[in-house]
């Protein structure tokens, strides 16, 4: 299904009203929780339209700085950075899902506030420097996958201006290489039908998706497999069709005792995760 996500902005002040941190992002959560019949669910939680960030902090050279956001029924969320020389760096990811909130958690067995902490490994970013990622990135913990995306941050804000100098990940930086996606060590894809040139006349109506074989390892074992063609027809103003590509199409995911997951990412904000 299609979820609506909504961006997040947070613009913390100091005492002088000037900004000092700036963050400006998208994401969402799957969540793997326990029902009441004792089987496992996945479930996904997006923000909602209205999100404080109270318990921000701008932060200095022996306090962390903090963008902290609360959204929905008791859910939250926050990353604090640290300066260190020349260069800022976020050290942990905190989320804390609430399962009272039935509308996420309609069944699940366990009542009340979970908490999830980890480790960013992201790289440092030098002062006055912007971090900017527009492509998705994953973190997974636990039984929970963090989805971020169009990531705008900066701490330490100088003089009250957030920089127009960036600091790009990884995987928005362009190279030289031919445009195609890296690949997975435990991954394969593969596509198994190929589409003809589409004609220079006219728009090539959407066909039928090509077929991509997909699979995952635990160790040396393969713990999961699909072989699927997938096309999305998103209602909106216009209606939408989209092919996923196997060719250019990264498979991701685990495999837990009681549960999997898949995950597909197309490399053009495309994501879809089972």
């Amino acid at each position: 299904g299609f979820f609506q996500s909504y961006a997040v902005e947070v613009d913390i002040k100091d005492a002088s009203n000037a900004t000092c941190l700036y963050a400006n992002w998208m994401m969402r959560f799957l969540i793997t929780y326990e029902s009441n019949t004792s089987d496992y669910k996945t479930t996904t939680l997006n923000l909602s339209s209205s999100v404080t960030h109270n318990g921000s902090v701008c932060g200095n050279d022996t306090q962390a700085a903090l963008v902290a956001v609360q959204f929905g029924e008791g859910h939250s969320w926050s990353v604090n950075f640290t300066k260190n020389n020349e260069t800022y760096q976020g050290d942990f990811f905190t989320f804390t899902y609430n399962t009272n909130d039935t509308a996420v958690f309609p069944d699940a067995k366990r009542k009340g506030p979970v908490t999830v902490v980890v480790k960013d490994t992201s790289r440092p970013v030098q002062l006055n420097n912007v971090f900017v990622c527009h492509n998705t990135d994953f973190i997974e913990a636990e039984n929970v996958t963090q989805i971020f995306w169009n990531v705008t941050v900066q701490a330490f804000v100088q003089n009250g201006t957030v920089s127009k100098k960036e600091s790009r990940c990884r995987a928005d930086t362009p190279t030289s290489a031919p445009t195609v996606l890296p690949t997975i060590a435990n991954v394969t894809t593969v596509s198994t039908t190929t589409l003809s040139p589409a004609p220079t006349t006219a728009p090539k109506p959407v066909e039928n998706p090509d077929t991509g074989n997909y699979s995952l390892k635990s160790g040396n074992k393969t713990c999961l497999l699909a072989t699927v063609g997938l096309q999305l027809n998103v209602s909106q103003d216009k209606p939408l069709l989209i092919n996923i590509n196997p060719k250019t199409t990264i498979a991701d995911g685990a495999c837990g005792n009681t549960t999997a997951t898949l995950k597909l990412n197309d490399g053009n904000s495309t994501l879809i995760g089972f």
